[in-house]
């Protein structure tokens, strides 16, 4: 049986934190999870993960969800399940905001890792997240979600 690592490094990019808390290579490939903390106003542009499905679990604060055009908001124990291929995108509206996001298979959290790493800024480095987000089988789509 696999461990969870107890050591996961935690990453910043734009005022999120992100901590890898099941890396894929701990799941046979098969999931990751990875513990995130944005402040209030936070979120991405509207995008798509092609490869992987992704459930959100709100733990502290309220987020606000895009989903395929339908707006959902969830507080403390609640989830969004968002499907491989749906467009999507989320604004934490009471933070700072923790959820969990869980991704099946994993992987995509390396996406989380070279933006920490290069601290890209948006739109000054667009080329450079959007190359990095090709290459994790995601793509925007859209602006981030207002108010």
């Amino acid at each position: 049986m696999t461990q969870i690592p107890t050591g996961a490094e935690e990453l910043t990019w734009l005022g999120t934190s992100y901590r890898t808390i099941l890396d894929p290579t701990d799941s046979g490939g098969r999931m990751s999870i990875v513990d995130s903390t944005g402040p209030e106003g936070s979120g991405p542009p509207r995008h798509v993960h092609e490869a992987e499905d992704e459930v959100f679990v709100v733990l502290t604060g309220r987020c606000d969800f895009w989903l395929e055009g339908t707006r959902l908001s969830r507080g403390p124990g609640e989830t969004v399940f968002i499907p491989r291929g749906a467009e999507h995108t989320f604004r934490v509206t009471e933070g700072p905001s923790r959820h969990l996001v869980i991704l099946t298979p994993g992987g995509f959290e390396g996406f989380f890792a070279e933006m920490a790493r290069g601290q890209f800024a948006i739109p000054e480095d667009m080329p450079a997240i959007e190359a990095s987000a090709a290459r994790h089988n995601l793509r925007f789509t859209g602006p981030p979600l207002g108010p």
